[in-house]
């Protein structure tokens, strides 16, 4: 079946749709029906369905003669190790985890959070919580420990599953000093933290800490506990610069059925086959495509630990493609534009054999044409940009290469997926015409694997995405749909920026700044203008080995803007910088970057990499006579 009929059967029929997709799924019982009104804001999918996610994950493979498959490639260049796991040996070891956890009082329902690098243990925890139905919450590893209490107060975990620390590239991290300090902090005290050591991170365990492989060891496996398929599987928050963090929670049964549908139909990949997704376990992409996704469609999921430059140096991601014969291969287009600047060439790709990679997948951001070229040209193979978000866990908007292959439009994520009806609202919620700008939006209900509610605050949940354009989900971004019906990402809403009376796109300038051969990466953010209201300012980022003088590129910038775009755009400050902040999945701080130009109150974010580097921010604008609150 092709995409387009595809969709339409999800649109005219979601009941028999998704039902037929929830067959793929070893139910304990089987759901009677698909959609469910729960009463809920949003109704709620496979809800009376029993079904357990780690058995899905791991135990059905094992039962099914694959127990000898590789389910776990661990590669990690920062400790040298290489290390491959089985699917029999991994359900050993979450058998084992889930006894320890369980001897220690954790039962279904109970919250676990989990605050762990990329080691392979990480996604034992996820499915140890999975196999007792406790619903966990994975946090970036050496979070803060004030962000951590929120956290812990947010969602009370009986235990927390930590690593004693992370190992970067030319330091280590230690873990148990933020745990303790954020544990000291909160309000909620956990009873129980199960602590993995790493080597050269050995520590001192405290009156409420377990060794984690003494506590394995001797723990009794545990079999796998059948939960409702509205039951919360994992409870994930969303970094705001502001306020508390936003609890996404995802429902069991749709999570399991939406994940399985896209591993087939949106990358074609089958089981056995390697799959790469090059993130880590607290963002929604660890959650969806490096533990559940990969191991419930019975593929072989590789955990990385280390960087796409500096472990050792820009061969990275081609040598893991070639040493592990990665079939389908996902990163955030940040990663490739640390990949271009360092090595614009390609030269460490060569000696790498990547004949057995079919395409490579970007999210995270928008991905701007000047990369996606860049990698189609050094690597010939497919690059496909698709959008989704931590909310809906899984894309909105994709090129269903499992279905069939579709035009690639550079710029564009295509075509909305089956479940997603997407639309583009003016101010006042009604659609507008093609080639339009205005916010994106899906018509409810949301398909399987999406968000039902937010945890412990539905009112939030409502006010967050319901509320704006009723009868739809506010997804927050800006853009369009074309005569094709292919969507088009151009900034976060909040990017749109209002130029005397124009609403134009920052996403839109900075596709035009990319394209020049001097620029290896770029930010547009609006400032505010007394004349014009706001005006476009561009940071960018040189490629490495450029030595030409600054003002020179700027001005060739600026008319690069004013021929693409216009004069409308009125794009004339830009400034260059070694650096932009982001969060440690890839994103810019826009947002916070404009608040600083304009001298307005500011709080540093909590998923920020490198704090440090606001200062060299508010520095570089204010030669532009901006960050006057940063003097």
């Amino acid at each position: 079946m092709g995409w387009k009929s595809e969709w339409e059967r999800a649109q005219s029929d979601p009941e028999g749709f998704w039902m037929d997709a929830a067959r793929s799924i070893d139910w304990d019982a089987a759901p009677t029906k698909a959609l469910h009104d729960q009463g809920g804001p949003v109704p709620e999918w496979f809800a009376d369905g029993m079904v357990n996610t780690c058995h899905n994950a791991v135990d059905r493979h094992v039962a099914a003669g694959n127990g000898d498959r590789t389910a776990i490639i661990y590669d990690s260049p920062v400790t040298d190790t290489v290390r491959h796991i089985t699917y029999a040996q991994l359900q050993d070891r979450v058998a084992r985890l889930a006894g320890a956890m369980a001897a220690r009082g954790v039962t279904k329902g109970d919250r676990v959070l989990i605050y762990m690098p990329m080691v392979p243990e990480a996604l034992e925890a996820m499915l140890a919580c999975a196999r007792l139905g406790a619903i966990h919450s994975v946090v970036f590893g050496g979070f803060a420990a004030a962000e951590l209490a929120v956290r812990i107060d947010d969602a009370q975990p009986k235990a927390v599953l930590a690593a004693s620390g992370g190992i970067e590239p030319n330091r280590t991290v230690p873990y148990k000093p933020l745990l303790d300090g954020a544990i000291e902090i909160a309000s909620h005290k956990p009873d129980v933290c199960i602590i993995l050591e790493r080597p050269g991170l050995e520590i001192e365990l405290g009156p409420r800490d377990v060794d984690w492989e003494e506590a394995v060891a001797a723990a009794d496996p545990h079999p796998c506990v059948p939960v409702r398929g509205d039951h919360p599987a994992y409870i994930l928050y969303t970094s705001g610069t502001t306020g508390a963090p936003k609890g996404v929670v995802r429902a069991t049964g749709g999570h399991l059925v939406a994940l399985d549908w896209t591993m087939s139909n949106i990358y074609g990949v089958k089981p056995g086959e390697v799959y790469w997704a090059a993130s880590d376990v607290g963002w929604v992409v660890g959650h969806s495509y490096i533990c559940y996704a990969p191991l419930v469609h019975g593929c072989t999921t590789i955990v990385f630990e280390g960087k796409p430059v500096g472990t050792p140096d820009p061969s990275t991601f081609w040598r893991v493609i070639s040493d592990h014969k990665v079939a389908a291969f996902f990163t955030a287009p940040t990663a490739f534009r640390a990949v271009k600047r360092e090595d614009p060439d390609g030269t460490f790709m060569k000696g790498h054999d990547l004949s057995g990679l079919r395409a490579i997948y970007l999210a995270g951001e928008r991905a701007d044409p000047d990369t996606i070229q860049w990698i189609q040209r050094l690597t010939g193979k497919p690059v496909i940009d698709h959008w989704w978000q931590t909310e809906t866990g899984w894309a909105i908007a994709a090129n269903p290469m499992g279905l069939e292959e579709l035009p690639v439009k550079i710029g564009s994520p295509s075509v909305p997926m089956p479940g997603y009806d997407v639309q583009v609202l003016d101010d006042g919620g009604h659609p507008v015409a093609p080639g339009t700008l205005g916010a994106i939006a899906v018509k409810l209900p949301l398909p399987p694997g999406t968000l039902p509610t937010l945890w412990n605050a539905r009112e939030r949940f409502e006010k967050s995405y319901l509320n704006t354009f009723p009868g739809y989900y506010e997804t927050g971004d800006a853009g369009m749909l074309d005569e094709d019906g292919y969507l088009w990402i151009m900034a976060r809403t909040d990017d749109v920026i209002n130029v005397a009376g124009h609403r134009l796109s920052t996403g839109a300038m900075e596709e035009v700044l990319g394209t020049h051969p001097d620029v290896a990466e770029c930010a547009v953010i609006g400032v505010a203008d007394a004349l014009k209201g706001q005006l476009p300012l561009g940071f960018l980022i040189l490629t490495a080995g450029v030595d030409r003088p600054h003002d020179e590129i700027v001005k060739e910038c600026v008319k690069l803007v004013r021929d693409k775009i216009g004069p409308v755009a009125a794009f004339k400050l830009a400034v260059v910088v070694d650096r932009l902040p982001k969060t440690r999945s890839g994103k810019i701080l826009r947002g916070v970057m404009a608040k600083i130009a304009d001298g307005a109150e500011w709080k540093m974010p909590a998923t920020i990499d490198d704090p440090a580097i606001m200062d060299e921010i508010g520095t570089a604008l204010g030669t532009l006579g901006y960050a006057k609150a940063m003097a």
